[in-house]
């Protein structure tokens, strides 16, 4: 429990304080898990980390599993977030599930790692396009390539990201896929595999590409909250996982109310793009 007041910030109050202070913050966290959402939410970013959590004599690596959001304003916030036993498909779709009675809609791109029950979990509850992480996608690349030509194979692969025009950033997805055949044929598979997930973002407003190609804003989410738990290590429960977890989430959703992630124009833009594809349909 003192590890738990130390995360919070807090240290040299009573047992009777620690009660009530974690009182009023379960209450808070549960609020903010339960309301409502309002609006479109056209990006989605989902992953996961894992909390080390005691389960009567052993010690158990347990997944939370977070969602952020793009609304229809530009806004970023905290969609949801929840402890379960690990990343299965069933865990995932349970998740998505709830946010969606919650009041998710109008998502139009997902994006994540390449987690076969997270893939198949949005496949089953979200009618949206999915964006493999770039980022997590290099790091999949890595192992296949000797470690004196990573740094030359990875600035052909930054080179990709740095296209703007859809054709373009195609045109050169292949190149440089095909300059690799032949010295590293298991990275030109992985490429060719993974072409379509990879690039998906560049059906979308080119002045978004560089916020949705990566699950970066979720990662830097997640390198906070990991921050926090750091503290206390080994978590007495679940309640006191989510309590913290949760504290967390609600301080960075609220400061990010202060400023629009994407301009309100560069949404409007996405928006009748969608509008226009529907008719056409």
């Amino acid at each position: 429990m003192d590890d738990l007041v130390k995360a919070f910030g807090m240290e040299g109050i009573s047992k009777s304080q620690v009660s009530s202070l974690c009182q009023e913050i379960d209450t808070k966290v549960k609020a903010f898990q339960d309301r409502p959402l309002e609006g479109e939410w056209p990006y989605v970013y989902l992953d996961a980390l894992y909390i080390k959590v005691r389960e009567l004599d052993r010690v158990v690596s347990k997944a939370c599993i977070i969602a952020i959001g793009v609304s229809e304003t530009g806004q970023r916030r905290i969609l949801g977030f929840a402890l379960k036993e690990n990343e299965s498909e069933i865990f995932w779709t349970e998740f998505l599930e709830s946010i969606k009675k919650r009041g998710l809609k109008g998502v139009q791109l997902v994006i994540s790692d390449a987690h076969s029950g997270l893939q198949g979990a949005i496949a089953k509850t979200l009618n949206a396009q999915w964006q493999r992480c770039w980022v997590h996608f290099m790091r999949n690349i890595l192992p296949h390539i000797p470690k004196s030509h990573m740094n030359e194979v990875m600035g052909l692969l930054r080179l990709i990201v740095r296209e703007e025009e859809p054709q373009e950033i195609q045109n050169r997805y292949r190149k440089v896929m095909d300059s690799l055949k032949s010295k590293y044929p298991k990275v030109y598979d992985k490429m060719k595999d993974a072409e379509e997930d990879v690039l998906a973002y560049r059906h979308f407003p080119k002045v978004h590409h560089r916020k949705i190609y990566s699950n970066n804003p979720l990662e830097r989410t997640n390198r906070e909250v990991r921050r926090r738990t750091n503290v206390v290590g080994i978590f007495p429960n679940d309640a006191s996982v989510l309590r913290l977890i949760g504290e967390v989430l609600h301080q960075i959703d609220e400061d990010w109310l202060q400023h629009n992630y994407m301009s309100p124009a560069s949404m409007q833009l996405l928006l009748n793009e969608s509008e226009i594809d529907n008719d056409s349909i």
